[in-house]
């Protein structure tokens, strides 16, 4: 299992016919597929998308002497769940502008809490390619929508950095909430909260 330190890196699935999706990315202070910790091995491959420094972590020694490690790698899994949960969703349900603006912010946020972003501004080292086989839209698309974004004035892209001047209007630009979305009809029949069954 890796720690990555510095650096992007992407898992991802390639298609019989060459299609690319990329179902996860992993920014400087991420565990690379802490589930491997469950597991013991990859499912999909990773991909570098810059030159990276990461940090080994043995599972025979996680697993040898649990502790802090493991809690932390857990937590990695669970925020790893809760992110595949909002992809799900954002590619099932949101429009392309949803779908790309939620990412930036997403992003945006990730890279805030680990005193990445200075002046709202933050380096994105991806591709509109790259942004395309996240959000499951063509390059074209993705161009469109960030000129949409930028005629807004939300979104400002000079060459790898990221300004985004308001934060909070782009977030609600992409319908994106810390709130899990709650389903109306599951009201009547939820538990309370703290409740269990």
């Amino acid at each position: 299992m890796l720690h990555l330190e510095e650096g992007w890196a992407s898992r991802y699935c390639v298609l019989p016919d060459g299609r690319r999706q990329i179902t996860a990315l992993f920014l400087p202070g991420d565990y690379c597929e802490p589930q491997w910790l469950l597991s013991g091995k990859a499912e999909l491959p990773i991909l570098a998308l810059t030159p990276v420094k990461a940090r080994a972590i043995p599972l025979a020694g996680v697993h040898a002497r649990p502790g802090d490690t493991v809690m932390k790698l857990l937590g990695g899994v669970l925020q790893n769940h809760d992110r595949q949960t909002a992809w799900i969703v954002s590619l099932g349900r949101k429009t392309a502008l949803e779908r790309v603006a939620g990412l930036l912010v997403e992003l945006f946020e990730r890279l805030q809490a680990t005193g990445k972003v200075d002046d709202n501004r933050c380096t994105i080292p991806l591709t509109q390619q790259d942004i395309a086989d996240v959000v499951g839209l063509t390059p074209v698309h993705v161009n469109r929508v960030l000129g949409d974004l930028r005629n807004r004035g939300l979104v400002r892209l000079s060459g790898k950095i990221l300004h985004l001047p308001y934060p909070q209007a782009l977030g609600a630009a992409a319908s994106s909430s810390s709130e899990r979305p709650v389903d109306p009809d599951a009201q009547r029949t939820a538990w309370p909260a703290g409740k269990a069954a």
